[in-house]
């Protein structure tokens, strides 16, 4: 058994790439603030909070519909059964783009530009690091029938 077919991940990196990019962000925030125009925008914060809802029911639906399916919810275990229901219908990472809507989120209501910022480079470092992987696991798992998922389904949104 190759090691993508045994597990996708050593690491759950994706949470700390969040994190990290969330306390970097208010760091940059302290020392060079966002622009005032930013601040002032009354919709920003009702945006963020909906933002943050979006992103917490999201998390909560995909964990249920893996649990439901008794499949692994951390991506640093096998995967025992592909699952395209639920969230995983409109996107093959619900999980991750909940991250990034949350810190989204949070850059908003605490109207901060650089948490945004920070959002999406780590997107990417979680597009790079872990989603492909977890692709490469899922494919050795699956084989067509996730080729056929993914021709379906898009990777974010």
């Amino acid at each position: 058994m190759n090691e993508f077919r045994s597990r996708p991940l050593n690491f759950p990196w994706p949470p700390l790439f969040y994190i990290a990019a969330c306390m970097v962000g208010f760091a940059i925030e302290a020392r060079m603030p966002s622009p005032p125009g930013f601040h002032l925008t009354v919709l920003a914060p009702i945006t963020g909070w909906a933002f943050i809802t979006m992103a917490v029911s999201l998390d909560i639906w995909a964990m249920k519909t893996l649990s439901d399916r008794d499949t692994a919810v951390m991506p640093m275990k096998c995967a025992s059964r592909l699952v395209t229901c639920g969230p995983y219908r409109f996107t093959r990472n619900p999980t991750y783009l909940a991250y990034t809507l949350l810190l989204i989120g949070v850059g908003l209501v605490a109207g901060s530009a650089w948490v945004m910022i920070g959002a999406v480079i780590a997107a990417g470092l979680t597009t790079y690091l872990a989603i492909r992987p977890e692709e490469f696991h899922l494919l050795s798992r699956f084989g067509f029938e996730f080729e056929r998922y993914c021709h379906g389904t898009r990777r974010w949104l």
